[in-house]
């Protein structure tokens, strides 16, 4: 496949990364700036190391020291972290033109159909985490749990306690939750 077609390919694919799936699930707007900026400077560097005599091992390790430098420069979910990789790899793919003439446009394909699974707002969507600030310093696990429950209306399936202040009396906690079938149409019906 030629190289400009495979360039317009990733273009594409990320569009279709970032327009398509992220985006309209997540909408924040400055993590599609640097998906692109990410894409396409790996693109272009990419595919200029793989018409030079520089090893492509070079380039993979410039690609690491790039994803370290921008995962520690702020704070990003696990699912921004996702496609943050995923820009990363179309923009590897690219300029991939060794081997088989379908093999960059189906691995691009593989990405984007893996994303779009694996963040589909219907995967798992009884299931959810929040921090929780409670006005009460609970020491008790099994009487924080059965609280948790009773406010949130669902079934705690995690609570990890980040703080207890027994001054102020407050408890901060991690919980991971999910709500019951009955529970989510009763929600969506007050919605």
């Amino acid at each position: 496949m030629p190289r400009l077609a495979l360039f317009a390919l990733d273009l594409a694919a990320v569009s279709v990364l970032v327009f398509g799936l992220y985006f309209p699930r997540h909408r924040r707007r400055d993590l599609v700036v640097a998906y692109l900026g990410v894409n396409v400077g790996v693109l272009a560097v990419a595919g200029s190391l793989s018409s030079s005599t520089v090893g492509a091992g070079l380039g993979l390790g410039l690609f690491g020291v790039l994803s370290i430098i921008r995962l520690r420069s702020t704070e990003l979910d696990q699912h921004e972290v996702a496609y943050y990789f995923s820009a990363l790899a179309l923009g590897i793919l690219g300029p991939l033109s060794g081997g088989p003439i379908w093999l960059a446009p189906s691995l691009m394909g593989l990405v984007l159909v893996v994303m779009y699974l694996g963040d589909h707002p219907r995967l798992f969507q009884s299931y959810q985490r929040q921090v929780l600030v409670l006005d009460n310093a609970v020491i008790d696990r099994v009487a924080l749990i059965a609280q948790l429950e009773r406010i949130l209306g669902a079934r705690v399936h995690k609570a990890t306690v980040e703080r207890i202040d027994l001054v102020n009396e407050t408890t901060v906690v991690e919980v991971r939750y999910s709500y019951s079938q009955k529970a989510r149409l009763l929600e969506s019906a007050n919605r």
